[in-house]
């Protein structure tokens, strides 16, 4: 009995692409990977008469640095952006108000920014500089 090789290798085929979806993929771990997307840091605990800046009730540590850009949200889709101070007592923060408008009791989010990785550079070698030869030089012809 002689088998057909169209018959073989569709058999192949078929053998094949069912062994393809029995395998499960390695499962990998998650890398520690900065967050992305908006943390929420705290929420406008007062806003003083003259609304150019207000006071932060920080959510846990306060590790936020002097001229961070944050942003508020209030219940009713109001938003605002502020700019931080560094100026900190106990649980609260100072941030000035940059635009918007924002209301005590207003959720603030601070947007991670990966800072950028050190890069260690050499010191590049002294190029020899091009010195000046004397104008009386007789040349050999």
């Amino acid at each position: 009995m002689k088998l057909n090789p169209a018959v073989l290798l569709a058999a192949f085929c078929c053998l094949a692409i069912s062994s393809c979806g029995s395998t499960q993929p390695e499962k990998s771990e998650p890398a520690n990977t900065p967050e992305k997307g908006p943390k929420l840091v705290g929420r406008v605990a007062s806003i003083p008469a003259d609304r150019r800046f207000v006071l932060i009730q920080s959510y846990g540590a306060w590790n936020i640095e002097s001229g961070r850009i944050l942003t508020t949200r209030g219940p009713d889709e109001r938003t605002a952006n502020l700019r931080t101070t560094g100026e900190i007592l106990g649980e609260f923060a100072a941030a000035d108000l940059q635009s918007g408008s924002v209301e005590v009791g207003d959720a603030v989010y601070s947007q991670h920014v990966a800072k950028p990785a050190e890069v260690l550079t050499t010191p590049e070698p002294l190029q020899p500089q091009n010195e000046a030869l004397p104008e009386n030089i007789q040349k050999n012809n």
